[in-house]
């Protein structure tokens, strides 16, 4: 790597830097040597990673240390398109561009042996650092015009802002993609998309094959396809760019993410989740996390489809859900817990009216008497927070039938009982859990927290008495996501709530390919309501269970 250092006049110089600290000053000792007014000794630490990532530390002098314009105390983690101004300096991080021309005879020729795939990477990474480069003083010029021609922008549609930005744009455009080595075209486009739109995320977003988008700093995107992780080959131009398409993110539904306030959960408006963390909690650099739901909302004979369970659990759990029994879906993060509880949702017959609650609106199934609640933060001021628990019972006065909880994470799950208790059965919730007798301690130490004096023996029968089935629910290695275990409560024995498998999933080892496999079976138990329901004229197959056909 190499620090290009560029003076007021414009002269041009270059010094090669190692991985580790790196002083910037004016001192003799310091290997990016800057001097002019306002300059300290140690004016700043750089700090440069094995990767070519690095950081900032401004050291306290009076002048200040600034990156892309903005004064900072700590700045990281940052890359070639991002520039460091000390005193009268502009200071960029980057790759050598070239190889060392003083190599002579037999280290010559070893250079030339050297594969020319790493010339080739260092010529890539110069290319898209011009690229960005050119991207942010088009984006900066932009954002000029429109403040110098007051233009209304929030009354305009879509098409008349890009329209409008465009001709801003033209009188540039031609030299700037001349400069980065790319067509007009598509260097326009990069800029409105992020301008004025998600910028790189328009591309991924338009992917359905892509679950989940992960931005660790401006210039770092991984994404998920099939389950497995990669790298995008697109970044963002900086993080005042990431910063500004947060803000087109999580405004238009009234949240907000500050220095105040720097963690924000929101969602797209195709439903996608949307977790925003940004600095000094976020140490190298604004980090967010894209949970996409898809265009196409998987139903349940997608999931039979895919092989997250088999025709006899699909029923048994069609018959769950009509005959109204309180449903925990439980499982890690990733796995699936939310899909799931939307198909479990779009079950629920048409003649009864059904309230959801969430953080972030998530669940979408079709039915004619649903009421979707949402929390809300607190203000600036720290006032007008409304909690899911909140709203759980608030749900208890709006005649609910079905009371649907995105996720119990806290006191509401004392709230979320209780309803199941008084009168709406067949509510449905998710909750983050290993296995379902994990799921019943969590559901103890949950109640616990919401401040009611409970002994943990009335705790226990309430979960008894209020929960009937457990669906458990694992992402594997592969990516593959499964419904392991579908368990029953049968009651509480000497303090102690009992359960019964009624379908599992019994893992094999995996395929050439790494492809987990198995296969799904029954228990022979036949659930207590399933007993009931006979009994009382119904007719149901108990060879769902296993159940011998001259045994039912």
């Amino acid at each position: 790597m190499q620090a290009r250092i560029v003076d007021r006049a414009g002269q041009t110089r270059t010094v090669p830097l190692a991985t580790g600290a790196q002083w910037i000053g004016c001192g003799e000792d310091c290997p990016i040597r800057v001097v002019g007014a306002g300059v300290g000794v140690h004016h700043a630490r750089l700090e440069l990673c094995a990767e070519g990532r690095y950081s900032i530390v401004d050291l306290g002098c009076p002048a200040g240390t600034r990156v892309n314009g903005e004064r900072v105390v700590t700045a990281g983690p940052l890359g070639p398109w991002d520039v460091v101004h000390v005193g009268d300096c502009d200071i960029r991080i980057e790759p050598v561009q070239s190889q060392d021309r003083s190599l002579s005879g037999s280290a010559a020729r070893q250079s030339v042996a050297e594969p020319l795939v790493e010339s080739a990477n260092v010529a890539a990474t110069r290319r898209e650092t011009e690229r960005l480069e050119a991207a942010g003083r088009l984006h900066k010029r932009l954002l000029t015009q429109f403040d110098l021609r007051r233009q209304d922008v929030a009354s305009m549609s879509d098409a008349a802002l890009r329209e409008l930005a465009t001709q801003l744009l033209q009188p540039w455009l031609a030299d700037e993609a001349a400069r980065s080595g790319g067509s007009s075209a598509e260097l326009l486009r990069f800029v409105l998309d992020e301008a004025l739109g998600l910028g790189p995320l328009e591309t991924l977003l338009a992917d359905d094959e892509v679950r989940e988008i992960m931005i660790n700093g401006a210039g770092t995107i991984f994404v998920e396809r099939a389950g497995r992780l990669h790298r995008a080959d697109t970044c963002f131009s900086g993080e005042p760019a990431l910063r500004g398409i947060i803000e087109r993110i999580v405004t238009p539904i009234g949240r907000r993410v500050d220095d105040a306030s720097p963690m924000v959960d929101a969602r797209l408006p195709d439903g996608s989740r949307v977790n925003v963390v940004i600095p000094p909690l976020a140490v190298r650099g604004t980090a967010v996390t894209i949970r996409r739901f898809g265009r196409h909302r998987l139903t349940a004979a997608d999931l039979l489809q895919g092989g997250a369970l088999d025709a006899s659990m699909l029923e048994f759990l069609r018959v769950c859900v009509e005959q109204r029994r309180n449903i925990l879906v439980s499982g890690g993060t990733g796995s699936g817990k939310t899909t799931l509880l939307n198909v479990l949702s779009s079950l629920i017959p048409v003649g009864e009216r059904v309230v959801t609650i969430e953080d972030s609106a998530e669940l979408a199934f079709n039915h004619p008497n649903l009421v979707s609640l949402e929390t809300r933060p607190r203000n600036i001021e720290g006032r007008g927070e409304i909690t899911i628990r909140d709203l759980v019972r608030n749900a208890l006065r709006m005649r609910p039938d079905r009371i649907v909880i995105g996720e119990c994470r806290g006191g509401e799950t004392l709230d979320m009982l209780q309803a199941m208790n008084t009168g709406h059965d067949g509510s449905l919730s998710t909750v983050h859990a290993n296995s379902p007798r994990e799921l019943l301690s969590r559901l103890e130490v949950m109640v616990l927290m919401s401040g009611v004096e409970l002994p943990v023996p009335a705790i226990r029968e309430q979960i008894a008495g209020s929960v009937h089935i457990i669906v458990h629910q694992a992402r594997y290695p592969c990516g593959a996501r499964r419904i392991t275990r579908i368990t029953e409560l049968t009651g509480v024995t000497a303090g102690t709530i009992q359960t019964q498998d009624i379908f599992r999933f019994v893992a094999e080892a995996p395929d050439s390919a790494g492809r987990s496999r198995g296969r799904f079976e029954a228990t022979g138990h036949v659930p207590q309501f399933y007993e009931e329901l006979r009994r009382g004229g119904r007719g149901l197959d108990l060879g769902l269970f296993g159940v011998p056909a001259g045994e039912r």
